[in-house]
């Protein structure tokens, strides 16, 4: 009975960590070029296949579904890794191109999404001359 409490202080603490992790949002740095902005994230422990990037009105939407692979010979006392981990990244509304949006996930768990800036209209040639009727 001497271990059973600790365990299980040790697996509630656990799960409000993981619970903390998981209802705050991702932090991002958001990076600006001429002709792109680029947002970077920490995703650790992510595949690939865990990430969900979509563009929505300007925003960057991010939802990370991790999963714990499941350790031979060892019981899980501290969950503490928020499995399910989401963010979002407003960017100026009207000033990107979502279709060319890109999302990498690097060996080392780091996102870096690059959205391109939509294209500005042509400044109106001023040189020409005015037509005036004669």
């Amino acid at each position: 009975m001497g271990r059973a409490i600790p365990e299980t202080v040790l697996e509630r603490m656990g799960r409000a960590t993981s619970r903390v992790q998981e209802e705050s949002p991702l932090p991002a740095d958001i990076l600006e070029s001429d002709t792109a902005y680029r947002v970077i994230l920490d995703a650790p422990g992510a595949t690939a296949s865990d990430v969900q990037v979509q563009v929505t009105d300007g925003t960057i939407e991010v939802r990370i579904d991790r999963f714990r692979p499941f350790n031979e010979g060892f019981e899980m006392l501290f969950p503490g890794r928020g499995l399910e981990l989401d963010g979002q990244v407003p960017l100026p509304e009207g000033a990107i191109d979502a279709d060319g949006t890109t999302a990498t996930l690097t060996d080392h768990g780091t996102l870096v999404i690059t959205v391109p800036k939509a294209p500005t209209p042509a400044a109106e040639d001023t040189d020409e001359p005015n037509e005036t009727a004669a």
